[in-house]
């Protein structure tokens, strides 16, 4: 088998696609590896690449390269700085080293993550990122190294940037939303962190 292209919920299909569900899961997705694709290609959002990401993971099949062909406008796409022509690189393309993004929800994260507003502390690594409030803090993966951190603060006050292995927020109750898709409850911590074995993605290096 080639590549296995993934036309996610809406995503119309075409001819030698696989029609799956929105944010598909194990019994989506463990029969389809088990025929052996040399790659996947998720065409779909941020959180179907990031459900995709997230199943590679839990099965250790984090050696298949992964290609993204995004049906709306995309975080995840810059990040991977995806050409014009996603289609015709990620079924072509040579996969590049990227950091994986993991959460201590048991989440991944492909584009971006924020939580907010916060009123508590933020650290990057050993950086102090926050203490007090802000409207939000961002993060998404950082081609570099690991996790770009953002902390937008509200107000005419300028945004910061940090850029670590990890980003740590411990604040009164507060949402999150990962690659557009809402946590189901408030967290009073939470962190994203680089996994130990980094994503085999069809994207152009940073």
């Amino acid at each position: 088998m080639d590549a296995l292209v993934l036309a996610c919920g809406p995503v119309p299909s075409r001819p030698g696609w696989v029609a799956v569900p929105e944010r598909p899961g194990r019994a989506d997705l463990d029969p389809l590896l088990a025929a052996g694709p040399d790659r996947v290609v998720v065409a779909g959002t941020d959180a179907d690449l990031a459900a995709v990401v997230l199943r590679l993971l839990r099965a250790e099949r984090l050696d298949l390269p992964v290609g993204y062909v995004p049906a709306v406008r995309s975080v995840a796409a810059s990040v991977w700085r995806l050409p014009a022509d996603a289609l015709g690189f990620a079924l072509a393309g040579p996969p590049a080293r990227l950091p994986l993004i993991r959460d201590d929800s048991g989440g991944v994260l492909v584009g971006l993550g924020r939580i907010g507003p916060v009123d508590g502390e933020a650290y990057c690594d050993d950086q102090l990122a926050l203490r007090g409030r802000a409207a939000r803090i961002e993060a998404r993966p950082d081609p570099a190294g690991g996790v770009c951190g953002r902390v937008v603060p509200g107000g005419l006050r300028r945004a910061r940037e940090f850029r670590g292995r990890a980003l740590q927020v411990g604040c009164h109750p507060a949402a999150v939303v990962s690659d557009g898709v809402p946590h189901d409850r408030p967290v009073r911590r939470f962190t994203w962190y680089r996994h130990t074995e980094d994503l085999r993605a069809i994207a152009l290096p940073g």
